[in-house]
């Protein structure tokens, strides 16, 4: 009674929400937030360097997030580049001479703090021609105008931080006059620099020493609350020049409890304010990929705005043959009410019509719309990541039951079926998508177990070209234009909607690579097939004298980087493979799993050896082996499995850990899942599902999942973490599955079967991307 009503409880929820229906709410949401978003930009108030200096708060010790955008941690040498020839000038008290420091310590880290309480500090770099100035000047004032009124003369770009000390309650009205006479010099200088006013940050009441009581937080209050109505009413078109950061007394009232004095902020708050400062001034000269902040978006490249037109214009023509009736495409196929999969149809699909390729490009131009609103456009938020072990563990638990729940019989039952490599491809990328976005990779102990998952991957390339090409002896020019445009048509179109160089999306040119080198060992005189290698047992020698060529060939390249980058950095090749003019990054991650595809080689030529041969049992039920070498394989594998985990939980560095390769847990994984009967009897739909669509989902997660090219996450429900991951993934995932048939969709159109047709087709290709490499 338990299994039928689990089973009528899945099926309920299958026929009521298909795949069609989530693309349907996902369009609709995406609608509904880009409306919302567009409406709090523009009559909400403020941008992304208000949210930066005015609000955020804390993901964890030490991590400061701004609302709505992202805060680069600016390093010493992007700091001297940004500041160089630039005057900045720190006017307060003894709280500004310590964010003066604080300022100083990311330009110069060696730097230490004075601990004499001077008047004025000069810091001096010679060499980037910077000067840093500390004014002790503690109350706005005569004084501090006629310094403000001076500097008025001073030329060159220059910023000037403010703060008052906290004076009792009845200098409150002086204190507004004198800071209104103030304004206007302070929006002069603000003409030629930028201005920032530092809100007063709160007190520890109880700890503060007995010549500061007077100095209360109510009444701190009370001098923001007039620094702000003084320095709003002096806008001009809606905008005052002077710059509030508030942004560090926000701060400050999570962490003041830590303060020796009561009164002066713990090192680790300043450098906060510091920070914030730092992306103010200097993210949009640098623009730092994850530093959202203060940076206005770029205008559209001409290839950007080219690649608008094709899609338009493909929208146009669809919408031409609409109306003249061209309605000859293929009927849809319903979807399986139990996998939310298309079936394939019994008989073959009728030919695509005139109208096929251009819907499939208008379907194609709106996804890419989305991504250039979610990744390049100011539209929506995004966030920095933050990992702690909650946000990587507690999704990965959800997962895996659902998983479980959605349990199915498989439909054969031999080692490593479709439905089964469907499944294992289905729950690593569900895994590695848990690991990007919880920002897991500063965890060495889960990053040493991801990386099994992406040797694993590499691991099924060489698995499964093999396998096929071993079978089936198609080395045809189709088969092969049929693989690399599935592999490459999104990451191709990203390169030119997104403006990112191809080996950005380096796990595409990776199995591209790899497909290549597997086609040319296989293809290559003579070829050897299992028809060929039934007739004579010598042709399997054949075939690992074959292996060890490709090992060689391996090793060539995998100890000698100067090689490697000799060949690669190679014209054209190298505009495939450079990124930021070298191929140190390809080297980095070719090297990474580099014996991974011919493992999977490997595995599958014994395998098929031993299945011809009628050495496995791989019937319904049935263990792989015998009961002692199956128990005794079962012993070793989870043994193995064990001690690469405790090993690699164990790893302190990632450098001398990347140099141990984890092949002997794939293969652990692969006959613990396959010598048990039962265990290959069954597959989970839910993993399986998600397979179909790993690539896509891997490759799409850069920008509409993550954002700032995966250096962040995207913000669609700001103010509600998540429920905003629960609606980008539903619309995330939504995207990956439409892009998915839209990429096999075209292959019918771009790829025929006709060689005649296929090498001119490709001679165009050739032609139109010409430019482009030459570029």
């Amino acid at each position: 009674m338990a299994v039928l009503a689990y089973s009528l409880g899945k099926r309920e929820i299958n026929q009521h929400f298909t795949i069609k229906n989530a693309k349907l709410i996902s369009l609709a949401a995406v609608i509904i937030l880009l409306v919302f978003h567009t409406a709090l930009r523009y009559y909400g108030g403020g941008d992304t360097c208000e949210w930066l200096l005015s609000s955020g708060r804390y993901l964890g010790e030490n991590v400061w997030q701004p609302y709505g955008c992202m805060m680069h941690k600016y390093k010493s040498i992007e700091a001297r580049t940004c500041l160089a020839k630039k005057r900045v000038a720190f006017i307060g008290d003894s709280r500004i001479r310590q964010l003066f420091y604080s300022f100083i310590k990311i330009i110069d880290p060696e730097r230490k703090e004075d601990g004499n309480k001077v008047h004025y500090e000069r810091t001096q770099f010679l060499l980037l021609g910077m000067f840093s100035d500390f004014l002790w000047y503690p109350e706005a004032n005569n004084s501090m105008r006629e310094r403000l009124v001076s500097w008025t003369k001073v030329s060159g770009s220059h910023a000037v931080l403010i703060s008052l000390h906290g004076g009792s309650t009845e200098a409150l009205q002086q204190y507004k006059v004198n800071l209104t006479a103030m304004s206007a010099p302070l929006e002069r200088l603000a003409e030629d620099g930028e201005i920032y006013w530092v809100l007063q940050d709160p007190v520890n009441e109880e700890v503060l020493s007995e010549n500061r009581k007077m100095i209360t937080n109510q009444q701190l209050e009370l001098y923001n609350e007039a620094a702000v109505d003084v320095l709003n009413s002096s806008k001009r078109n809606g905008r005052t020049r002077v710059k509030l950061l508030a942004a560090s007394r926000q701060a400050a009232l999570e962490t003041i409890t830590q303060s020796d004095d009561g009164l002066h902020l713990p090192e680790s708050t300043r450098n906060v304010g510091a920070m914030v400062l730092m992306n103010s001034m200097c993210n949009n000269l640098l623009r730092p990929i994850d530093g959202s902040c203060c940076q206005k978006v770029p205008p559209p490249n001409l290839l950007q705005k080219l690649s608008a037109f094709v899609f338009l214009g493909s929208a146009l023509a669809f919408l031409g043959f609409h109306i003249l009736g061209y309605n000859h495409h293929r009927r849809p196929v319903p979807p399986d009410v139990e996998s939310l999969e298309e079936k394939k149809p019994a008989t073959a699909a009728a030919p695509l019509g005139p109208k096929a390729p251009f819907q499939a490009l208008c379907r194609m131009g709106i996804i890419m719309a989305y991504f250039y609103l979610c990744d390049r456009a100011d539209v929506f938020m995004k966030e920095q990541k933050f990992y702690t072990h909650s946000t990587f563990f507690i999704p990965l638990i959800y997962i895996f039951v659902l998983g479980v729940f959605y349990s199915e019989n498989s439909k054969e039952t031999k080692v490593l079926n479709r439905e089964q490599t469907d499944e294992w491809k289905g729950w690593m990328q569900l895994v590695i998508l848990i690991y990007h976005i919880s920002g897991a990779s500063a965890f060495i102990p889960v990053y040493m177990h991801v990386r099994v998952l992406v040797a694993a991957y590499l691991f099924q390339t060489g698995y499964g070209h093999f396998s096929f090409f071993w079978l089936k002896g198609d080395f045809g020019l189709y088969r092969v234009c049929q693989v690399l445009f599935r592999l490459n048509f999104l990451v191709l179109v990203l390169c030119v909607v997104m403006d990112r160089p191809y080996q950005f999306y380096y796990f595409v040119p990776l199995v591209t690579f790899w497909f290549v080198v597997i086609y040319a060992t296989l293809a290559m005189w003579p070829q050897i097939l299992q028809k060929k290698a039934n007739n004579s047992g010598m042709w399997h020698l054949g075939v690992l004298a074959k292996l060890l060529g490709l090992l060689l060939f391996i090793c060539s390249f995998a100890y000698s980087e100067g090689f490697f980058e000799s060949v690669f950095s190679v014209w054209p090749i190298s505009k495939l493979f450079e990124l930021n003019g070298s191929v140190h990054e390809w080297w980095f991650r070719w090297k990474l799993d580099r014996f991974a595809v011919i493992h999977g080689m490997l595995f599958a030529f014994i395998y098929l050896v031993l299945q011809k041969c009628q050495v496995l049992s791989e019937g319904k039920g049935e263990a792989l082996f015998s009961s002692k070498i199956s128990n005794l394989l079962l012993f070793l594998s989870a043994v193995s499995f064990v001690t690469y985990s405790v090993w690699a939980s164990s790893c302190k560095n990632k450098t001398e850990c990347n140099e141990m390769h984890p092949y002997i847990s794939i293969l652990a994984f692969i006959l613990i899942r396959n010598i048990p009967g039962y265990a290959r009897s069954l597959y989970s739909s839910f993993f399986a599902w998600f397979g179909k669509i790993s690539l896509e989902l891997f490759i799409c997660q850069y920008h509409i999942w993550l954002a700032a090219d995966t250096k962040g996450i995207l913000v669609l429900i700001p103010g509600n973490p998540s429920l905003n991951i629960m609606v980008s993934t539903f619309i995330f995932v939504s995207v990956a599955h439409e892009i998915s048939l839209i990429t096999n969709d075209l292959a019918q159109v771009v790829i025929p079967k006709d060689s005649t047709a296929l090498l001119k087709r490709l001679g165009g290709l050739g032609l139109l991307i010409l430019p482009l490499i030459v570029k």
